[in-house]
């Protein structure tokens, strides 16, 4: 089947220097019946598949690269049917309605002969109006980031060397006295943000359940929920300056916990809110 290469959305770079990883990582090639091809990305492996922010910027990504999008991004939920195995797939958006200012997508990541479900998701795209405006979230505290030390992570696993976090509550792998956890958060590189960056960052939090108890058990993300606040020309404000992200668990019960997070942008305005439900053994 013919396929014919598509820009990502991401910003305009210097052409002498390499691509940035992340829009190495979300790149993907038009094929001839509205579908794409992707491949996984090194950079962004965790324990078991890719990191799961990644997956998602990756399937908002071809909507974003479809013509007929209407709008920006409004919400998007991405359900996590298995593990991402290494090498290529193929992304399937399908639009299933259209109305005067708002669309609906249907998204299918697929891999091997067998076109193995990998995750799916759902889009809302929608034009936003000038209306009656009111942020009730406030905020937590802190310090400019360029006061707040880089945390350095022993790991191997490599997604988390794409991103410059910054803690300011809450230590993973530790006892804490509860699941809140505060830090600034920067692609690293730099990159100015966007949708799909923005949609990776919603899930760069640690899992809850490392907050509370330092115990490595198997875990996995059913289904990750990212709701987007703000037009694209406020991402675009924001540049490639810290965003502070705030998150909290509510319960751990029969092999499942939640979380949910704010993600606010260098000038205090609320980018996005997420949510997710996480798998877990004992």
């Amino acid at each position: 089947m013919s396929a014919t290469p598509i820009r990502t959305e991401a910003p305009a770079t210097d052409p002498s220097s390499a691509p940035h990883p992340f829009d190495e990582a979300i790149r993907l090639e038009a094929l001839a019946d509205g579908r794409f091809r992707g491949a996984t990305h090194a950079g962004f492996w965790n324990q078991v598949g890719p990191f799961g922010g990644i997956t998602a910027a990756v399937m908002l990504n071809s909507v974003m690269l479809r013509p007929e999008r209407l709008g920006d991004p409004l919400s998007l939920t991405v359900n996590f049917a298995g593990p991402v195995r290494e090498g290529g797939f193929s992304v399937e958006p399908r639009l299933l309605r259209s109305n005067r200012s708002s669309q609906h997508w249907a998204i299918e990541l697929v891999q091997g002969p067998q076109r193995e479900l990998a995750a799916s998701a759902l889009l809302v795209s929608a034009v936003r109006r000038d209306t009656f405006a009111l942020t009730e979230a406030t905020p937590p505290p802190a310090p400019p980031a360029a006061e707040c030390a880089r945390t350095r992570h022993r790991s191997n696993v490599t997604w988390l060397d794409r991103y410059d976090m910054r803690y300011l509550r809450g230590r993973p792998l530790h006892e804490n006295e509860d699941s809140v956890t505060h830090l600034w958060v920067a692609d690293l590189p730099e990159r100015p943000l966007d949708f799909a960056s923005l949609a990776a960052i919603c899930d760069v939090f640690f899992p809850r359940l490392y907050l509370r108890r330092p115990k490595f058990v198997p875990i996995g993300t059913v289904s990750l929920n990212v709701y987007f606040h703000q037009p694209a020309a406020t991402l675009a404000r924001n540049g490639a300056r810290h965003l502070l992200a705030s998150a909290q668990g509510r319960v751990a019960s029969a092999g499942f916990f939640d979380q949910e997070g704010q993600i606010w942008s260098d000038a205090r305005e609320l980018l996005a809110t997420t949510h997710q439900i996480v798998w877990f053994r004992e």
